[in-house]
């Protein structure tokens, strides 16, 4: 059974985010003057065929946690849609 993993990968809030600071500073010299911040990170889509919702989910985990996320700099979170 087919199902769509969505990941979200962002920068732990103690990780310094320089590419966050150049797209802020990008935002207000385009008039965007109400930015305070930005953080960037990653946005995945991830498919994956398994026979249950429960090893699905147990596989994007690892994935998240062997390559798609730094666990020492990022965090990360996924939803999980059947197709």
């Amino acid at each position: 059974m087919p199902y769509l993993a969505r990941v979200r990968v962002s920068l732990k809030p103690a990780v310094n985010d320089p590419q966050g600071v150049t797209i802020a500073r990008a935002l207000k010299s385009l008039g965007f003057e109400g930015v305070r911040s930005v953080r960037a990170g990653k946005y995945l889509e991830v498919r994956v065929d398994d026979d249950d919702r429960d090893t699905a989910e147990a596989k994007v985990r690892e994935m998240c946690q062997k390559l798609l996320a730094n666990p020492v700099t990022e965090t990360f979170s996924f939803e999980l849609e059947k197709l």
